[in-house]
Order: C-alpha cells, then sequence, then structure tokens
C-alpha cells in the first residue's frame, strides 16, 4: 500500500510456447524439413495495477512482448474501473495497442532473387519484414443481480492495419493465363475494423457448484459474422480443490474474399483460400482441474496455484486438435 493507503500490485508473466505444425513445413517442398516445421514463442508481459478501495477506483498499465521465428510484437495498453456505492455494478474500460511486424515468407516457387529465401542467392536467408498494427477499445459492464446470480455485458471495438494476409498461404486460380498450376500469395485489404459484443452470466448453485455461460456475435469488415455460445461447470469438491468441465460451440460464415482451391479469379483485387477464413462450424470440449492449497503447492507459500485444462477441439472442415494447456501462479 502507499501513503494514500491505495493498494498497488505488480504482475509479471512469463510464456513459452513450443509447437510444430505439418502444413506450415510444406512452405518450402524442396526440403523435407523447414524452420516453420517446428518454432518456440516467448512472451513475457508486466502489469502495474493501483486499486483504491475507498473509491471503488482500479487503474492499471501494461506493457508486453512477443517473439517468434517470424513474428514480433510491442504491446502497451491500460485499463479504468469504477465500482458503484454498494459495489453491486462494474464498468470497466480497455485500450490496447500492438505494434508488430512480420516476416514475409513467400512460397518458393514465387521466390525470386529480391524476395529472399531462394537458395543460391547470397539473401536465401534474409527475409524482408512488414508492419502490423492493432489499436483496439473494449468496455464492460457487471451487474449482480442478487447473491446467485452475476451479469457481464461485453463491447469490443477493434482496428488492424498493414500486413494482414498470410504471404506462405498460395492462392490457385481457375483462369490464370501464365498457367493453371502456378499460385500467387494470398492478398487480403490492408485495414480490417472488428465489432464484438457479448454477454456472460454465472449462476451460483449452492456453495460447490457455479454455472458459468456465455455468447458472443462478431462481425468485421471483411465480411465475416460469427457466433459463440459457451458453457461450463465449476465443481468445488474441497475449498481449493476444482474441477471444470466446459463445451464450446462456434459457428461463422467465410469473409466476401475466400473461395476454394482453384476457384478464385484471377481479375479479383482480393483473394484467400485459407479455411480459417471460411464458412465452419467448431465443438471445444473439455475438463480442468484447480488445485490452490492455502499454504501453497508442496508447501511453497508463493507456489499458489496449478490449473491444467485439456480440451478436443474438432470442426467442419476437417481440423482435429488436442490441447493440453498447464497454468502456474506465484505470488
Amino acid at each position: 500500500y502507499d501513503k494514500k493507503n491505495r493498494k498497488r500490485q505488480w504482475n509479471i508473466n512469463l510464456g513459452l510456447d513450443y509447437y510444430t505444425s505439418a502444413s506450415s513445413d510444406k512452405i518450402d517442398p524442396a526440403f523435407w524439413s523447414t524452420a516453420s516445421a517446428q518454432d518456440y514463442r516467448f512472451y513475457p508481459a508486466i502489469t502495474h495495477t493501483i486499486v483504491d478501495d475507498r473509491k471503488g477506483i482500479s487503474v492499471s498499465g501494461n506493457v508486453a512482448y512477443s517473439i517468434e521465428s517470424d513474428y514480433i510484437s510491442y504491446g502497451f495498453g491500460g485499463s479504468f474501473s469504477k465500482k458503484s456505492k454498494d459495489k453491486s455494478r462494474e464498468f470497466t474500460g480497455k485500450a490496447q495497442c500492438y505494434l508488430d511486424i512480420v516476416k514475409i515468407i513467400l512460397p518458393i516457387e514465387l521466390r525470386t532473387m529480391y524476395t529472399g529465401g531462394l537458395p543460391g542467392y547470397s539473401n536465401d536467408h534474409d527475409y524482408p519484414w512488414k508492419s502490423r498494427n492493432t489499436f483496439s477499445t473494449s468496455f464492460s459492464l457487471t451487474q449482480i443481480v442478487n447473491r446467485q446470480f452475476q451479469l457481464m455485458f461485453l463491447l469490443d471495438l477493434a482496428y488492424q492495419q498493414g500486413i494482414l494476409n498470410l504471404p506462405f498461404h498460395r492462392v490457385y486460380f481457375k483462369d490464370n493465363p501464365d498457367s493453371a498450376n502456378l499460385p500467387k500469395a494470398e492478398l487480403l485489404p490492408s485495414s480490417r475494423f472488428k465489432l464484438p459484443v457479448g454477454i456472460r452470466a454465472s449462476y451460483f448453485l449452492g456453495d460447490r457448484i457455479v454455472l458459468r455461460s456465455y455468447y458472443r456475435y462478431y462481425e468485421d469488415s471483411w465480411g465475416l459474422a460469427a457466433h459463440t455460445a459457451d458453457i461450463e461447470t465449476a465443481i468445488k469438491f474441497t475449498p481449493f480443490l476444482s474441477v471444470t468441465p466446459f463445451y464450446r460451440f462456434y459457428t461463422q460464415n467465410g469473409i466476401k474474399y475466400f473461395a476454394p482451391y482453384s476457384q478464385h479469379a484471377i481479375a479479383e483485387k482480393y483473394y484467400s483460400s485459407n479455411y480459417e477464413l471460411s464458412n465452419f462450424d467448431s465443438h471445444f470440449m473439455g475438463i480442468g482441474f484447480r488445485f490452490a492449497p492455502p499454504k501453497g503447492i508442496l508447501g511453497i507459500p508463493t507456489f499458489s496455484m496449478l490449473e491444467m485444462r485439456y480440451g478436443h477441439y474438432i470442426t467442419t472442415n476437417t481440423l482435429v486438435s488436442d490441447i493440453i494447456s498447464l497454468q502456474l501462479k506465484f505470488k
């Protein structure tokens, strides 16, 4: 606490991801394995929060950094929240900015002596970088209806500019005069506006069971519209051990610039065959475990929480994934 009796808190998060990808390995089919077949991501973040309980006000600021082989991101932002006098209502506003640079890696057959990455030239490992900036604001209003029921309304606004396409995504055309089998790199507009709105609801069934539900509608300036519905049940077996099964359904229509393989016309201004931007539905289901004993994990007071989640993800465009995540908390 400071001299004005305000609580000050520092949060330092360190993240490290490792992944392999067969699809990104095909960027360069001349080699059995490429740098894109596997990668690491390192992403630290620092947040400083000041809480004035007497006024019901909380203010925070954050800085973040993320790096992987073909992507570097610098982020910073802040938030403000205000509680009502009876603490049954809370408004929160956030603003965030990410300044990114992206390595432009073209498919091997589209590279030239000027693009980098062409074997036999002095710049065969020297790819150009381009910028991508994201500016976002989010607003939420939380209302405690009664002791068992709580609602939250959400509104997000986001604007992106810069290199928004993925240049290593090939697009094949049905009427390419150069060659029926010669692709081009994906090309999308250099700006995008996003508008999601949502609602969360939590209902407490006694002291041991909490039902949480969530719905979100999303649309953007590329013509994509999506619906998300989520439900999870937290079951508390002891004050420090809980289990949470969950299920999420998602559906979206494709952006107006998407077409399947060899369905784009060569005269189109923008084009993509990335199925993440197509029509599809998805299902994500799994279970989580949370362990937070009062004396700390393994009796270590600073090791306060361990959470593990497993999820199975399937989509109607044939993607299947299994996800295991581990979260550790130290204080």
